[in-house]
Parts: C-alpha cells; sequence; structure tokens
C-alpha cells in the first residue's frame, strides 16, 4: 500500500488516480445509499432471529433460503434460485435438549447436544463416571461397567480469569505489521510433539469407540470455552448411513469441572438429562442461494463479478457473526447496487454458500459444477469468464483492508479503489498474505481472483465463533453498513473495470 498518495488534493486525485478506473460519482451514490439509508437490521432479524440456526440441512437453513431469494428478487435481482451444488447428507434437528446435577445437589448446566448426535431412551439420570484412560491398558478397568452409564470428558485448556478485553479492533500498528508479513518459519511443533499429537488423537478416537461399544448412555462432554460459552461442534453424521452413536451433550467447561472436583475429593455426582433429536432424509441434497444483476454492456455481460458468503452456521444460537453477517453484507451490497440505480457493466451474481462449516462444501460444488475440477485441474468455460470472487466471513467487524491471497498484481488495483473509501476505512491496509478457512479459497484453488477482506476482530474469535453466544446483540450494525458499502464499490468497480481482474499462475493442486 502506498500511504504517500493520500496527501495529494483529492482534485489532483479526481484527475490522475482515478481515470476512467473509478467512477466517484457512483461511489457516492453508493456511500448514500448504504450508509442512510440501509436495511442491514432488517436482513439482520431475517437471517438470525427469524430463520434461526442455519445448520445445514436444516429447517433453519431452509427458511433462511426461502427468505434470501424471495427478498433478492423483490429487490430485482434475476435469476434467483436455490441451486444444488452435489450430496451432502443428512439434516438434523433439536427438539429438546435438557441436563442437570441432580446430586450432590440440583444445578442445571449450559449445554447443547452435537450436531447430528442420536436421542436419549427418554430420560436417563444416575451417577456421573470420568474415565481416566492414558493407555489402552486402561480400557479394562471399565470393562463391562458402562451399559447405560453416563460419561463425562473433562475439558482441555484454562477457564481461568480473563484480563483482557473480549472485543478488539486492529491498531494502525496491527495492520501496518500485515503489510509486510514476516517470512513463514517452522511450525515450532518438534517431530515429538507431532508423534504425541496424533498418538493422543488416535488414543481419544479409541476411548468413543469403547464408550460406544460399552452401550454408554450418553456423553456430557466439557469443550474449550469460558465464562459460559461453550463452542459447538459435531461428527461426520451428516453422512448417510452414519451408524448410530452414543447420544453426547457438550456442555461449558466449568460444569463438567465442578463434577470432576467433586467426584475427585469423594463426593458422589448425579445427573439427569434428556435429548430429543430427529434426522431428515428426504433430500440428501446441499444448496447454494444464487442471484444476479445482468450485465448492461452487450460486450462484457458474459463476464461475472462474484460476492458471496456462507449462509450455514452451528446449532448453539441464531450464527449471527458467522456468517449471517456475511450474508447480511452481500445482500446489502447487491440491494444498494440495485437501489442506487447503477448499471453495472458485466453480470454480478452473489452466493449465499451452504455447507461451509462441514468443509467449504457449498462453495466448492459450486466452482467444480460451473469452472473446473480443483483435482484433475480440467476447466470449463465459465472459468474464463470470472473476474473475481469476494468474500466475508471473519465476523461483524468492519473492513480495514484486504489479503491479496498471493496475487499481487491486484495491489494497485485495489489501493486505488479504496482511496475513494478513505474517509470510512480507517488506516486500510492491503496486504499479499493469504488468509484461510472460508469459501474464496474454493476460487483460489483454480487460480481465479477470490478474495477476504480484513476485518476487525471484534469478539469473533474470543465470544462468538461457533459458540452459543453467537446471538443478534453481537453484531454491530453501523460495521454491517460499512462493510456492505466496501463491498458494493468494489464490485462495482470490478463491472466496470476495462479488463478483468489479473490472475495468478494456474497450478495443479498437489
Amino acid at each position: 500500500m502506498k500511504r504517500k498518495l493520500l496527501i495529494l488534493p483529492a482534485l489532483l486525485l479526481a484527475g490522475v488516480t482515478f481515470a476512467q478506473q473509478v467512477e466517484l460519482e457512483a461511489i457516492e451514490k453508493i456511500k448514500k445509499e448504504g450508509l442512510e439509508n440501509s436495511k442491514v437490521e432488517e436482513i439482520a432479524f431475517q437471517l438470525v432471529d427469524k430463520a434461526g440456526p442455519r445448520l445445514s440441512n436444516s429447517e433453519g437453513y431452509e427458511r433462511a433460503t426461502t427468505y434470501a431469494v424471495k427478498q433478492l428478487s423483490d429487490w430485482g435481482l434475476e435469476n434467483a434460485a436455490t441451486e444444488p451444488w452435489g450430496e451432502f447428507g443428512r439434516g438434523w434437528e433439536m427438539e429438546k435438549s435438557y441436563v442437570a446435577m441432580t446430586k450432590p445437589y440440583y444445578m442445571p448446566f449450559i449445554a447443547i447436544p452435537k450436531a447430528w448426535t442420536e436421542s436419549t431412551k427418554g430420560e436417563v439420570s444416575g451417577k456421573v463416571y470420568f474415565l481416566d484412560i492414558k493407555t489402552e491398558d486402561d480400557f479394562a478397568k471399565y470393562k463391562g461397567k458402562l451399559k447405560g452409564a453416563i460419561v463425562a470428558i473433562k475439558p482441555t485448556g484454562t477457564q481461568e480469569p480473563t484480563y483482557e478485553p473480549d472485543a478488539v479492533r486492529f491498531t494502525a500498528e496491527q495492520l501496518h505489521g500485515m503489510e509486510h508479513p514476516a517470512p513463514r518459519g517452522n511450525s515450532g511443533y518438534t517431530p515429538e510433539m507431532i508423534a504425541d499429537l496424533r498418538a493422543a488423537r488416535a488414543l481419544a478416537q479409541k476411548v468413543n469407540e469403547f464408550i460406544a461399544e460399552e452401550g454408554a448412555a450418553l456423553i456430557i462432554k466439557g469443550v474449550n470455552g469460558r465464562h459460559g460459552t461453550l463452542f459447538t461442534s459435531s461428527p461426520r453424521g451428516y453422512i448417510k448411513d452414519t451408524p448410530e452413536g452414543i447420544p453426547e451433550l457438550e456442555t461449558a467447561p466449568e460444569n463438567v469441572n465442578l463434577m470432576a472436583r467433586l467426584s475427585e475429593n469423594g463426593v458422589e455426582v448425579e445427573v439427569e438429562a434428556e435429548v430429543k433429536t430427529r434426522y431428515r432424509t428426504d433430500d440428501l441434497q446441499g444448496y447454494n442461494v444464487i442471484a444476479e444483476i445482468p450485465g448492461s454492456d452487450p460486450t462484457l455481460k458474459s463476464e461475472v463479478v462474484m460476492l458471496g458468503g456462507h449462509l450455514d452456521s452451528w446449532h448453539g444460537a441464531g450464527g449471527a457473526t458467522d456468517n449471517a453477517a456475511g450474508c447480511i453484507v452481500m445482500m446489502e451490497a447487491v440491494r444498494i447496487l440495485k437501489a442506487t440505480g447503477l448499471q453495472p457493466k458485466r453480470t454480478v451474481r452473489i452466493a449465499l454458500w451452504g455447507g461451509e462449516e462441514q468443509g467449504l462444501h457449498g462453495s466448492r460444488g459450486y466452482v467444480k459444477n460451473h469452472f473446473g475440477d480443483r483435482e484433475t485441474m480440467e476447466l470449463k468455460p465459465e472459468h474464463e469468464k470470472l473476474s473475481a470472487y469476494y468474500n466475508i466471513d471473519n465476523g461483524t467487524g468492519r473492513v480495514r483492508g484486504i489479503y491479496l491471497q498471493g496475487n499481487a498484481a491486484a495491489e494497485p488495483i485495489f489501493n486505488e479503489w479504496f482511496l475513494p473509501l478513505d474517509d470510512i476505512v480507517e488506516d486500510r491496509t492491503i496486504t499479499i498474505s493469504n488468509t484461510g478457512g472460508t469459501d474464496h479459497q474454493s476460487f483460489d484453488a483454480l487460480s481465479l481472483p477470490g478474495f477476504q477482506f480484513i476485518q476487525d476482530p471484534v469478539e469473533y474469535r474470543t465470544r462468538t465463533h461457533h459458540t452459543n453466544m453467537d446471538t443478534f446483540e453481537r453484531l454491530e450494525l453501523d460495521d454491517l453498513k460499512q462493510m456492505a458499502v466496501v463491498i458494493a464499490s468494489f464490485v462495482y468497480n470490478t463491472a466496470q473495470r476495462d479488463e478483468m481482474i489479473p490472475r495468478k499462475e494456474l497450478r495443479k493442486v498437489e
């Protein structure tokens, strides 16, 4: 990023830097519509509160896709529909979840069934067993003793008080450090440490198999988190024909720590619990939401600019920051483009992905169906027609810049596009670095220009990501408005540019 450009007078910038590449009047229209007439709060209510948790192939996900398709159509986008990307697997619904300690005294627990877990056989109750298995020899002492038992597994990590704020924003120094990332060294893990981790993982798998073989009634697992926050997860139970397992409740770590301390000090602990769930097996296909603003230029309208985020979430809360936030922003961005009356030359296509939390399935399936196979590098004709894909999936925090994903040729272009947004993007940063874990990687794997924006962390890693606290209240609505303006501007500039966004060299996945 060349910060010295910022000191040039605005008129000089308009005459020199933005020549034919940035339509300043259009960007001002986007700002005015996005900041003064925003609909982000309305979209947020629909996706977070009204649709509810959006686990892939769940009823909540279906409610969200139905709303999104109708709303995008009502705003005037064309071809709005759910598009299958391939087979995902079983949907899953929670119908009841309850657990409480009943002895030595009554205490209700914060807990959520593990996704795709089975139901208990009605209400179960009894003594809690803590397994102390450090080697395979330890299995013998529990053999034949766990039939119908309630087994508890202690959490890892620390649950001590914290002295750092949960919500943070990047400082100018932190952002500047991203501009010139240090060379990557080794991970710090020795071969012995890696071997120990693999052995621990293998033993944990054998413990789970042993508990199932012994016929336990329920597993209560203390998961990572603190202060009443717990991180939800799932087995691979969404895959059709998955064998039946043991019902499992994930609970706040403090709850299991309490039971463990009591048990270790000779105090018998009992609990009662009930989990009621059901599977949806009528349709195993996975679906994305797709809609378009057709291009206005006779020559360029066959080329496409895409924007998106994943619509699915975990089931412990409304999935507000992961990733309703990204979908809210992208829906608002295309609404802004329609509301301003701007006519993008290239076709603009929004995609709200399914199955991201289980492995980027929705975007990978879409890329394979439309652009090419990343394993064989057999490309489809549409591969030549995509200019860029822009993604949001790092929470509710405002845009502070963009990751180039190693695409150095895009830097001067993006630098130019950020200039008229510098009044709303503080200390903005462009970094050559990659970032991972989300849907732009599906495009990048085929050397299609795919980008994720740098966002303020806020509470994403400390409080909301995959947790029972990812609720509407965690959304920063003003940040979402800012993000939508930035995205709409980038999408519009990409659609108007004489050439498509430069690409990296195409390389086969090893």
